[in-house]
Parts: C-alpha cells; sequence; structure tokens
C-alpha cells in the first residue's frame, strides 16, 4: 500500500455518504454517486476478455500430477462455446437448473459459465451434503426441490452413491467414472459439441432479469431456502465494487481462492470480481483444516496472489504458518494489495497478528478491509474503501444501494435495497413478501451502527444477528454478535468459536468450540486459559450483560448436517443452542458440572 494509496480517487474512492432521517429514530444511508451502466449478464465479461486478451490467464487449478492446469480466456470462451451447445442440444427446460454437487474446479467453472452464457440457471450444491453426510436424505430432498434438468459432480465414485440415492429422473454427468453410472455421460462429450449461431441466439435472448444462479441458504431445520439470483444482480454488484475500488480498472486481479462456489462469497463476489476484471483466478484445493491447510500454503508460495480473500476461520488456520515460516510471509505479502475477511466478524486478535506478521516482512502496511451483505445482495452492500484502525466496521453502502436503520429493541436493524437486491425465493411467494417490508427493502436480519454518529462517512459497525440476541432474567439485552468476538479474541488462539448461553437466566455462559492449537494443551492449562479471559472480559466493562461468568469446551465439532453451520461459514447460535440443550443444562447445573470452567471470583481477578 503506497504512501497516499487512500488519497488518490483514482485508486479507490473517497468515503461519502448521505443520511436522510426518518420519523421513530430510524435513518437511510446511500452513496452520493449514481451507479454507473453495467453489463447486461455475465457472460458479456468473457466475451469482451476473450477479444482483448485472448492469451491472457484466465483460470488454473493443480492437477493430479501436482501441475498447475492452465486456461486462457480464448480457450475458456472455446470451451463455454462448445458446452453450451452441448446444452442447447439436449433441449433442456430453460427454468429446471443445472446442478453442480462438487467442489471448485476447472469443469465446475467451465460448466457453470456455459449455463450462464445461453441463459441456463446454476445451482451450486455444498459437496458436504453428498461427500461428508452420513445419510443422503438432505441431498435427495434438494435434488428433488431444485428438479434439476442436469446434475454434474467431479467423481461418480465420490458422487454417485447421492445421486442414485435422490431418485431424481435427469441427466447425470461426471468427469470420472461415468461408465459405472446407468445412463451419465462423461463431461468430455459435452466439450465435443460444435458450436453455431444457436450459442450467440441464446445469448443474446438473455435479459437483466433471466435467472442466473439459485444459491441455498442453510436453515437450522427443514428444507434450505432457494434464492434467486438473477445477470442484473450479479452484473450491478460488480460494477458496485468497481466503483469504489477503482484499482480494478487497470490492475488485473490474481485470486488465489477457496471459497466454495456454492456459497456468495466464492462464487459471486470473488470470482465475478475476477471475471469482470479480466483477472486470473487460482482454484485452491485447500481448507481451512487440518490436512487442508498445507495445501493453501504451498499454493500461496507458489501463485503470491495480490488479493486475498478469506474468512476469520481461514485467517486463524493461516496465521501460525505465517508466524513461524518468515519466508512464506514474505512470500504471502510480497505482491498483496489488500486482504480482505467477510462471512463472520473478525476478532481484533487475529487482526493484529496479521498486521505484526506483515509490519515484520515488508515496509509499506497492508490494507485489511471487508464488507457486508447476504445471498440475496449478490452479495456486498458495503464496503470499506478506506484504511481502517481495527476490526468490527463494515464500511458504507456502494454506489446502487441503499442502507435503512429501523430501531429494533436496543438495536438498530439494517435492511437493503438496490439493485443487486434479489427478486425473491424460488416457488415461495410467502417467504419472499415475509422478506421484505412495506417500502421493499429486504430485512436482512443484521443489526449495525454508526461508528460516529456525527461523521457517518466514517463507517457503519456491524452489531450481530438481531434474532440472536436475547435477555437475561434481570431484563437485560444480551448483544450476541458483540460478546462472540470480545469472548474469541481473549481466548486466541485457543477456541475455533463460541456459542454465547443465557437465554431467561440470570448469568451468560459459553459453550466453546477449540481450535487445532488447543489440540495439545493440557485441560488444566485450557480451563485456566479461560478463566483469565472471563477476568479480562469483566475487567474490560459492560456489565453483566457483556460478562460471561461460566464457559464449557465442546468434544464435537459443529455439524454441518444439522444447521450448525451456516451458509456464511459460521457457528449457526440458535441451532447450537437447540441440538446441544443437554450442555447447556449441564452448564448451569447445581451442583456444577465437573467440566464447566467458573470465572474467578473479583477478588481473585
Amino acid at each position: 500500500m503506497a504512501p497516499g494509496f487512500f488519497d488518490d480517487p483514482s485508486v479507490v474512492a473517497p468515503p461519502r455518504v448521505v443520511r436522510r432521517d426518518l420519523p421513530g429514530g430510524g435513518f437511510v444511508l446511500r452513496s452520493p454517486e449514481p451507479l454507473q451502466p453495467h453489463a447486461r449478464c455475465v457472460g458479456e465479461w468473457l466475451e469482451h476478455w476473450a477479444v482483448a486478451t485472448p492469451e491472457a490467464l484466465a483460470l488454473a487449478e493443480r492437477g493430479a500430477d501436482g501441475q498447475w492446469r492452465r486456461l486462457s480466456y480464448a480457450q475458456v470462451r472455446q470451451a463455454v462455446g462448445a458446452i453450451g451447445q452441448s446444452l442447447l442440444d439436449m433441449e433442456l427446460p430453460a427454468d429446471a437448473p443445472v446442478v453442480v454437487l462438487s467442489d471448485n474446479g476447472l469443469e465446475h467453472a467451465l460448466l457453470m459459465l456455459a449455463a450462464l452464457h445461453v441463459g441456463r440457471p446454476v445451482c451450486t450444491v455444498s459437496s458436504a451434503y453428498s461427500r461428508l453426510a452420513k445419510d443422503h436424505a438432505r441431498i435427495a430432498s434438494i435434488l428433488r426441490s431444485l428438479g434439476p434438468s442436469l446434475v454434474y459432480a467431479s467423481s461418480a465414485e465420490v458422487y454417485g452413491q447421492a445421486m442414485r440415492a435422490a431418485e431424481v429422473d435427469t441427466l447425470a454427468v461426471f468427469s470420472s467414472g461415468a461408465q459405472a453410472h446407468p445412463g451419465a455421460l462423461t463431461f468430455e462429450r459435452l466439450l465435443q459439441g460444435r458450436e453455431t449461431g444457436a450459442v450467440r441466439r441464446a445469448f443474446e435472448a438473455i435479459t437483466p432479469d433471466t435467472h442466473a444462479k439459485y444459491l441455498l441458504t442453510s436453515g437450522s431445520t427443514g428444507q434450505p431456502k432457494v434464492v434467486i439470483n438473477t445477470h442484473r444482480m450479479l452484473c450491478a454488484n460488480q460494477q458496485m465494487i468497481a466503483q469504489a475500488w477503482r484499482f480494478l480498472e487497470r490492475e488485473k486481479p490474481v485470486v488465489l481462492d477457496w471459497l466454495p462456489w456454492s456459497h456468495t462469497f466464492g462464487g459471486n463476489h470473488n470470482f465475478n470480481l475476477v471475471l469482470r476484471n479480466g483477472g486470473t483466478l487460482y482454484i485452491d484445493e485447500g481448507r481451512p483444516v487440518p490436512g487442508g491447510i498445507e495445501k493453501s500454503v504451498r499454493n500461496l508460495r507458489e501463485v503470491q496472489p495480490t488479493l486475498y480473500f478469506n474468512v476469520p476461520r481461514g485467517f486463524d488456520m493461516l496465521l501460525p504458518h505465517l508466524e513461524a515460516d518468515e519466508a512464506l510471509a514474505h512470500e504471502f505479502f510480497a505482491r498483496l494489495r489488500m486482504v480482505f475477511y467477510a462471512g463472520a466478524a473478525l476478532p481484533q486478535a487475529t487482526w493484529e497478528r496479521l498486521e505484526k506478521v506483515a509490519a515484520r516482512v515488508r515496509r509499506e502496511p497492508v490494507w485489511f478491509t471487508t464488507s457486508w451483505g447476504s445471498t440475496e445482495t449478490a452479495p456486498a452492500v458495503t464496503t470499506a474503501h478506506w484504511k481502517l484502525d481495527r476490526a468490527g466496521v463494515i464500511g458504507l453502502p456502494l454506489p446502487g444501494a441503499e442502507l435503512k436503520f429501523v430501531p429494533n429493541g436496543e438495536k438498530l436493524e439494517m435492511r437493503v435495497r438496490g439493485a443487486s437486491v434479489f427478486p425473491g425465493y424460488r416457488n415461495a411467494p410467502e417467504l419472499t413478501a415475509q422478506a421484505f417490508d412495506e417500502e421493499g427493502y429486504y430485512r436482512i436480519g443484521d443489526a449495525g451502527f454508526l461508528l460516529d454518529p456525527q461523521h457517518p462517512e466514517r463507517g457503519v459497525v456491524f452489531n450481530g444477528r438481531v434474532a440472536e440476541d436475547f435477555k437475561l432474567t434481570t431484563g437485560t439485552w444480551v448483544s450476541v454478535g458483540t460478546l462472540r468476538v470480545r469472548l474469541l479474541s481473549a481466548l486466541a488462539p485457543y477456541a475455533q468459536d463460541a456459542v454465547i448461553t443465557g437465554h431467561d437466566r440470570d448469568e451468560v455462559g459459553a459453550l466453546l468450540f477449540p481450535s487445532p492449537a488447543a489440540r495439545d494443551v493440557p485441560a488444566g492449562q485450557l480451563a485456566l486459559r479461560v478463566q483469565e479471559a472471563l477476568a479480562s472480559l469483566r475487567a474490560q466493562g459492560g456489565g453483566s450483560s457483556q460478562t460471561p461468568v461460566r464457559a464449557m469446551w465442546l468434544d464435537e465439532p459443529p455439524d454441518p448436517d444439522a444447521g450448525e453451520i451456516t451458509d456464511k461459514g459460521y457457528v449457526n447460535q440458535r441451532a447450537v443452542l437447540h441440538r446441544r440443550s443437554a450442555q447447556v443444562q449441564a452448564l448451569y447445573a447445581s451442583p456444577c458440572d465437573p467440566r464447566v470452567i467458573l470465572a474467578p471470583a473479583k477478588n481473585d481477578s
């Protein structure tokens, strides 16, 4: 980040905002800059770069031989034309989506782009439903609900059983093992299509309101909601981002990314950002888990991205490697323009560790920033396009978005209106009606407030989920999102996540998910660390609503099958409290359960 980076309006937009007050204490924020014209559909980006920079590297992934498989923009466009023709030749129903069950990959990307190019909606389903689930009831229910015209997965060996269990009458396509699945086609067969004028006609028939994607939002129980993403949403959102991050107009991004395309962060924000700006996307086969993070580290050494995106858990897993390996830290930070977190609130301790590593290996500070939005907003509503001093601020509304604040209990509930907001949930008119208020603002369910009400241009602070907050028996509200982040910072690096307890009780408590760093620490030492953290929070003040007095480590990690992990990748507080009600009871039991760690008495701390 060169000196004067944030002073140059050709690099990043200056932080500006217009505030309109509402009766009853609410207000609306918007950018004073209007949204500029944007692409009609996603395929226009590919068409442009295939002509403008045909030999530039577009996509790459590591092959089975350990070498990078690379595709230029011209090669991607050729493959998209061939696959698009094959899809048209199959005469697939226009309203029946192409569904992908497997992880990110080159074939996955080509099929997704081809479907988008000829006006067929795509739905990528989290691979965990097929690969990791103990049974296939949920993926079967999802597929029956989606009614796909074609289902693709990378491997019949890995995903074939889930597809058979679904008993959905649809065409199956596999990159490997198709011969073992009756009636299935090989992905290579799709690539054999010979593009005709039909592909161009289908492409030109796409309108901004054509359905581009269906994305699933996780719920604690029942069927996930199917969010409609139109081409207008996706194209408008990238234009909104480009008007804030103006350097993208002249710097083609190089991105290494593991974030799944089943979620809007990886599949819309990051993938489309690279495509819209003619950059390069290296598909990272690693994951922020033991055994997976090592693959990401290897890739980071080789790729040296210019922009790096991750969720807080990803940074928690990467940090020990950066802190222990100075050469890796040099390679990681060498070309970085920006480090970006989203998906969940970043603990301040993680922010400070990242800054410390960066300061050790480069003279210029790194720009740490974030954004905020949801699957229903394609996704970015706000971004912080200025230098932040600490975690918590989520930025200001991007051009084309309006952010309304409505008093709700002791918080300000945020609602969104604009070009990138979804038209509704698929085949769910009642849910759609409930999602919007009387002025057409989407009820996103998050809370926020202005960092400085006298200077709104300093940004909005995220204040947790409205539905997660609860009252103690004293009548005091507990702000779960705020407390969770403070507790994780106090427990760094030993807690992966925390679930706040105390609803209809007189004390706040916490259930703790241990991080990999906690595995080798003796139980007594961990208990002492928890007591120190609880005492530290009490010393910081905030009263009983921000001071847990008891905690318990959980042995079992959060279960995505049970809805304990949200589509944003963080812990679903309500689902964990419901599923682990026995542990909540034990946390408050009398006599005290031996697993419970109590805060030290005040005179002991």
